[in-house]
């Protein structure tokens, strides 16, 4: 049996994750975190509680750990990656230190890093490959800047020191899990848009012209193609994309949630607010290669997906009553 550390288990991607493990007996599992663990994770799983930036803490959360799936950083909406641009980057290139290095002490079979759909902000080659990224233009935000770092952590780690890893990069995560916060932006769209919708907005404020694109991915999909990735031999050191292959505008998701909400069709309309500095016009992703390595893809319909997201918001976010 593996025994199995996701660091940021706690989290919405990482709590999905922890769930899939769980159902399956090959997996024993550990969650590292710093927020309180949720009761049923308490009962299934091994926990550790810790700044996971402290190499000592860090080594610790990796002991006896066949596996690491990693997932704690600085995360959030667009307006964090304007308020936090330096937390980001120092946050996050401490946790790459202490993690990976913990990983290669106790060596580790695999190490699995979940980036991020932003690593391709400036993507011009649509749908966009993994094997683009080399090309691709740099990122412009400290997020995207700070998950491409972990990136090229693992390579590095690979090409001196041997390690396994597996990158995996989830585009627009979405569902049951993540609440609101009281200023738009910092949370991701989708429950920013329940929240409004739920909550009597109307027109429904949106950054920019709406036109901008998005693959939504429902986070339990995303959960499962990092399990099979985790497990697949296929998966060494090799990167790929996790997400669903549709591309919608936000103004079309906008509505869509709206009518999810239970809101009349007829009175839907939008307010647009300024929008950032960073604010990705295109992400739609090829994913030919999850599906031909892992024979993995999503399944999980995205009117159904909205659905229950906007059902868990009812019952978990009081500013969506």
């Amino acid at each position: 049996m593996s025994r199995v550390l996701v660091t940021g288990g706690a989290g919405m991607i990482g709590s999905a994750v922890v769930r899939r493990l769980l159902r399956d007996p090959r997996y024993e599992v550990r969650v590292s975190d710093q927020r309180p663990a949720p009761q049923w994770m308490r009962e299934g799983c091994e926990i550790h509680t810790g700044d996971l930036r402290s190499l000592a803490e860090a080594r610790e959360a990796a002991a006896g750990c066949t596996h690491v799936v990693h997932l704690a950083a600085i995360v959030g909406g667009i307006a964090n990656f304007h308020r936090l641009p330096h937390t980001l980057t120092e946050v996050n290139n401490a946790l790459y230190n202490a993690v990976i290095r913990s990983a290669l002490d106790h060596d580790a079979e695999r190490f699995l890093y979940v980036s991020s759909s932003m690593v391709f902000e400036r993507a011009e080659v649509f749908p966009t490959p993994e094997d683009y990224l080399p090309d691709c233009p740099v990122p412009r935000s400290a997020y995207g800047f700070s998950k491409l770092t972990g990136e090229a952590y693992c390579r590095a780690a690979h090409e001196e020191h041997g390690l396994c890893f597996t990158i995996c990069r989830p585009f627009n995560a979405y569902g049951p899990g993540e609440v609101p916060d009281s200023e738009p932006g910092i949370a991701h769209a989708v429950p920013d848009l329940i929240a409004k919708a739920l909550s009597g907005q109307r027109p429904l404020q949106i950054f920019g012209s709406g036109e901008q694109t998005r693959t939504l991915t429902h986070v339990d999909d995303i959960a499962n193609g990092i399990v099979c990735a985790l497990a697949m031999p296929a998966a060494e050191n090799e990167d790929f994309n996790i997400s669903a292959s549709r591309e919608l505008s936000v103004a079309e998701i906008a509505r869509m949630v709206w009518e999810v909400c239970d809101r009349d069709p007829a009175d839907f309309e939008l307010e647009h607010l300024p929008s950032f500095e960073v604010d990705v016009q295109r992400r739609w992703p090829s994913v030919e290669k999850a599906e031909r390595l892992l024979g993995w893809e999503a399944q999980i319909e995205l009117e159904d997906g909205l659905r229950d997201t906007a059902d868990w918001l009812r019952e978990h976010a009081p500013v969506a009553g």
